[in-house]
């Protein structure tokens, strides 16, 4: 790949590295200078998000900027006079699909040149997809990644004035950047970014080293944020991070992110939730507080990856097999009603039938309310990429359909425990499926479809449950 004078491209080896250093603080990095400030005018933008919570947040500051610049939101890349593709590298059919889209609307760059197609996000962090788009994806003339998103007013400005292929990827441990603007999707419902980053770096996982470092916000930006939201009406926030649970440790903050969620429920907006927790720093103090606090909703994802110790030890999850049940029984025995779901990997490298077992044993003891099963799939650059990947594809498909086959029941057996029970929904709005029928959740993260008297989106109201499915209830307003 010839570098071009001016790009920065990715590069692993920088991105995996960690010092003592103390991320900065950033309260002015974002700047539109004053060139830029009319570059939407007239024009329309399509913006699609691949991935996490964390991909929905980036892409609602994506929003912010675009808006800012006086760029129109549209609902399909055929109205629109610049692309943009927010994407996610957790998996190689998460890549393949963004691939497989850019290819398919490469005919709208051919019948307007002057289209702005954009690639932004996880895959941008990744030097071989990058090496991809430069090559074969001629079509694409902008490529940013998840530490400048801050620099796109000049990014576009790059491209749309100077008819330059812009290319600004930077591979480092990251900063927080606290005057982002940001156009929140929905209206009842919010993120609030808490930590960014990991340093777990578990031996399959790409997130460390496109994410970069943990460094967390400072809680009183938190909490200021949290207080705009409810005074704005907002029911339900979300605490994000790539693991919340460390929240505070690179501030040296006493009680860490107990202490957080503390004080983030004293602020007494309806509901709280967080995602994602890893087992490694799950501390008694949290369950302590989430069982403290109404508003702190029972709901707790808690990704185990494999049910054998071995396994465990080569993907570095940092814990055993014992002591992520003692972690789960202790939640379960201080929070009964609290709700638990999990992501389980099958068919890592040297997996056997055996400790295959042992993952399926565990989900028969822990019975999760949902899980979210994958076959291993391995990412250009982490350690688990180097080992033989030794289990054949027919046999990850059997282990996965096993897998499904267990979990389901069990989710099922959750759900039915509901029938007959009145439960507490937030209102998010009319079904999918069907449009006579309003659909929400309930505390426990029960998606349920429902029969409404007078209920809106936003309201939060009392559900009878009548039908129990696998994966959802149905019900009336009571």
């Amino acid at each position: 790949m010839k570098k071009q004078p001016g790009w920065a491209l990715p590069n692993l080896r920088e991105a995996q590295k960690r010092t003592k250093k103390e991320a900065i603080i950033e309260r002015s990095l974002f700047q539109i200078p004053v060139e830029v400030r009319d570059l939407g005018l007239g024009k329309k933008y399509y913006l699609r998000t691949y991935g996490c919570q964390a991909n929905e947040r980036d892409s609602e500051t994506l929003a912010g900027i675009l808006e800012e610049l006086k760029f129109e939101a549209v609902e399909t890349p055929e109205e629109a006079d610049l692309i943009l593709l927010n994407t996610c590298a957790i998996r190689k059919n998460a890549e393949d699909k963004v691939l497989g889209e850019i290819g398919h609307l490469k005919h709208l760059k051919d019948k307007n040149p002057d289209l702005v197609f954009g690639l932004c996000g996880c895959m941008a962090q990744e030097e071989e997809i990058v090496q991809i788009i430069v090559e074969k994806y001629r079509h694409i003339n902008l490529v940013f990644g998840t530490h400048n998103i801050h620099r796109l007013p000049e990014l576009l400005y790059e491209v749309m004035s100077c008819h330059k292929r812009s290319i600004e990827v930077l591979s480092k441990e990251g900063d927080v950047i606290e005057n982002l603007p940001v156009r929140r999707f929905g209206k009842n419902k919010a993120w609030v970014n808490i930590i960014y980053g990991c340093d777990k770096f578990c031996t399959y996982c790409i997130v460390p080293y496109t994410r970069g470092k943990e460094r967390s916000r400072y809680m009183e930006d938190i909490l200021d944020e949290v207080r705009q939201l409810k005074a704005e009406g907002y029911k339900e926030i979300t605490l994000l991070g790539q693991n919340v649970n460390a929240y505070g440790k690179d501030l040296k903050i006493e009680g860490g992110f107990a202490r957080l969620l503390e004080e983030v429920a004293k602020i007494g907006i309806d509901r709280i939730r967080f995602t994602t927790s890893h087992p490694w720093d799950f501390s008694d103090e949290m369950i302590d507080i989430i069982a403290k606090y109404d508003n702190i909703m029972p709901f707790i994802h808690l990704p185990v990856q494999s049910g054998d110790n071995q396994i465990l030890k080569i993907m570095g999850r940092r814990y055993t097999r014992e002591q992520y049940l003692t972690l789960f029984h202790k939640i379960k025995d201080r929070m009964p009603n609290c709700a638990i779901s999990t992501d389980i990997i099958v068919g890592f490298p040297n997996e056997t039938e055996e400790q295959f077992q042992h993952t399926i044993e565990l989900v028969k003891e822990c019975q999760f309310d949902n899980a979210f099963t994958f076959i291993y799939s391995p990412r250009e650059g982490t350690p688990a990429a180097a080992m033989e990947d030794n289990v054949s594809l027919e046999v990850k498909q059997r282990r996965l359909q096993e897998l499904n086959d267990c979990w389901n029941e069990y989710a099922h057996e959750k759900n039915n425990a509901y029938l007959g029970q009145t439960v507490k929904v937030l209102v998010d709005g009319i079904s999918k499926k069907n449009e006579s029928i309003l659909s929400g959740y309930t505390e426990t993260n029960k998606l349920v479809n429902f029969k409404a008297k007078d209920a809106k989106p936003g309201d939060i109201i009392n559900v009878k449950i009548t039908e129990c499915r696998t994966f959802s209830l149905n019900g009336e307003q009571v």
